[in-house]
C-alpha cells in the first residue's frame, strides 16, 4: 500500500474540555473544516490521555482546567507516550506559570480561549506539521521572559 500524499490525507484532532457546549460546538467547527476531521471528544484529563492514545491522533487541543487530572498532567502523559501527537493547549488562563508549565509538559501551541476558528485551526495545522504556536501576547512575554537572562548564579562554578 502507497503511503499518503502528505497534505492528501485530513489532520485526526480529539477535542478535550469539561465544557459540553464548548467542546461540542468547537469539535463541530473543526469537523467542518477541509482537511480537518474530529475523531474523538473527551471531558477529563483521564478520557483525554485514554483517547489520544487510542485514537493516535494528529493533535490533541487541550483545555487546562478539568476534572481528574488536569490539561498540564494529560499532556505530559500523552506527549510522553507517543510523541508524534502534538498538542494545542487552548484555555483561558494567561498566567505565565500556566503557559510555560504546558511548555514543560510538550505543549507545541497555546491559545486562550478568545481565538478566532482562523487562529486555531492554523495553531492545529501548524503543531501537526511539528511547528509551535503561541497567540501574539504570549509569544511576546515568552520572549521577554528568555530575553531578561538566566536567574541562576553568573557563573557556572560559583566560588
Amino acid at each position: 500500500m502507497a503511503e499518503p500524499v502528505p497534505g492528501n490525507e485530513p489532520l485526526r484532532i480529539v477535542v478535550a474540555d469539561d465544557h459540553p457546549v464548548y467542546r461540542d460546538g468547537l469539535a463541530m467547527l473543526l469537523g467542518s473544516v477541509p482537511g480537518l476531521v474530529v475523531v474523538g471528544t473527551a471531558a477529563d484529563g483521564e478520557a483525554a490521555v485514554a483517547v489520544a492514545l487510542e485514537e493516535q491522533p494528529d493533535v490533541v487541543v487541550m483545555d487546562v482546567q478539568m476534572p481528574g487530572i488536569d490539561g498540564i498532567e494529560a499532556t505530559r502523559r500523552v506527549t510522553s507516550t507517543s510523541p508524534s501527537i502534538g498538542v494545542v493547549v487552548l484555555t483561558m488562563s494567561e498566567d505565565d506559570g500556566t503557559v510555560f508549565a504546558a511548555v514543560r509538559a510538550g505543549a507545541r501551541g497555546y491559545l486562550l480561549k478568545g481565538a478566532d476558528q482562523e487562529e486555531v485551526v492554523r495553531a492545529i495545522t501548524t503543531v501537526a506539521n511539528g511547528g509551535a504556536v503561541f497567540g501574539a501576547a504570549l509569544a511576546r512575554r515568552i520572549a521577554e521572559f528568555f530575553a531578561a537572562g538566566p536567574t541562576g548564579p553568573e557563573a557556572a562554578f560559583p566560588s
